[in-house]
C-alpha cells in the first residue's frame, strides 16, 4: 500500500537550497508597493523576508514551527513569493494556483520538461522571470541551478530576462 503522507511530505536532496541575496534582488522592482507578501517556505533568517521586508510589509512561515504549506494560511496577504523545495513541485503549484493570487516561486527550469507545468497552466498564463546564468544557492555544498521564478498574475509580460547579478549588496 502506498502511504501518500509520506509521500506528500518526504524530504529530497535538494529541498533546503537558500536563496542568495543576488537571487531575490531581481524581483523585488515587480512587487507593487502596499502588498502583503507571503513568504511560505521561509524563517526571518531568509533573504526573502530581509529583502522584501524593507519595502513591502512581510508575513513568513515554515513547517519547522508548524506552519505547514499545504494546510496553513496566514489571515492577510496579497503575494506569495519563495524558493519552495523542488520536491513535490506539482502539489506546490496545485496550491498556489488554488488561492487565486499573484505567486511568484523559484523553480528549476528542468520543471518545464516536465507534463505538470502544462497541465497546470494550460489555461492560466505562466510568467517567467528568467536569469542569464546559474544562481548558486546557500548551503553545503553550493548547488548550481537553472532557475527562474515561475509566476502567475505577477510579472507585466509572459517572460522577463534579467542579469544575475551576484555582486548585489546585502542589507546590514
Amino acid at each position: 500500500m502506498i502511504d501518500s503522507g509520506n509521500i506528500l511530505y518526504s524530504k529530497g536532496k535538494n529541498d533546503e537550497c537558500h536563496t542568495p541575496a543576488y537571487g531575490i534582488h531581481p524581483i523585488l522592482e515587480y512587487i507593487p508597493q502596499g502588498k502583503t507578501i507571503w513568504c511560505p517556505f521561509d524563517t526571518k533568517e531568509s533573504w526573502f523576508v530581509k529583502l522584501i521586508s524593507l519595502q513591502n510589509p512581510v508575513v513568513y512561515s515554515h513547517i519547522s514551527k508548524g506552519e505547514n504549506f499545504y494546510t496553513y494560511e496566514p489571515k492577510h496577504w496579497d503575494i506569495l513569493i519563495s524558493n519552495p523545495p523542488f520536491t513535490n513541485k506539482r502539489l506546490i503549484f496545485e496550491r498556489a494556483l488554488h488561492f487565486k493570487k499573484p505567486f511568484a516561486l523559484l523553480m528549476t527550469n528542468t520543471w518545464l520538461n516536465d507534463a505538470a507545468p502544462k497541465h497546470l497552466f494550460k489555461e492560466r498564463d505562466l510568467q517567467l522571470l528568467m536569469f542569464d546564468k546559474r544562481m548558486k544557492f546557500d548551503n553545503r555544498n553550493k548547488i548550481t541551478f537553472s532557475s527562474s521564478y515561475f509566476c502567475w498574475n505577477f510579472l507585466p509580460k509572459q517572460i522577463v530576462m534579467k542579469r544575475l547579478n551576484n555582486k548585489a549588496l546585502k542589507p546590514q
